[in-house]
Formats: structure tokens, sequence, C-alpha cells
């Protein structure tokens, strides 16, 4: 999944989810991973906008969005 979070098509994207993903990866349990690796199939401009505020994300996501977000404002 680190890989994944790095090569996701667009820059930003990338930047953001590596950052993310070498910071919690190893510490997630089964649940969270499932959970990342389903936001992983979704498309990088619906997760930019989501990632950014500028859309609303689908509830399943809300935590794990804004636990991104925080974590690319850093």
């Amino acid at each position: 999944m680190q890989m994944r979070s790095m090569r996701r098509g667009i820059k930003e994207m990338d930047l953001i989810l590596s950052a993310y993903a070498e910071r919690n990866l190893a510490a997630m349990d089964a649940a969270g991973l499932d959970l990342y690796d389903a936001l992983l199939h979704e498309n990088d401009q619906d997760l930019y906008q989501w990632v950014t505020g500028q859309i609303q994300p689908p509830e399943a996501f809300g935590a794990l969005i804004a636990d991104i977000a925080q974590t690319f404002q850093k």
C-alpha cells in the first residue's frame, strides 16, 4: 500500500498519501488497512477535493480523510 500511495497519478496525491502512509500504515489494524485500501481505489481528483476540503467526502471515509488532511497540513 505504501507503493500505491506514492504512485497515484497526480503529484499532489502522491505527496499527500505517501506522507500519510509512511507515518501511519505500520500502526493500522486490519480494519484500518481495509478502509485505506478501499480509499486507494478512489479517483485522485475526488480524493484531492476531499482532502483539501473542497467537497465533503463520503461518510465511510470521513474520519480517514480528516486524518489524512491533518497529516497534509503538518
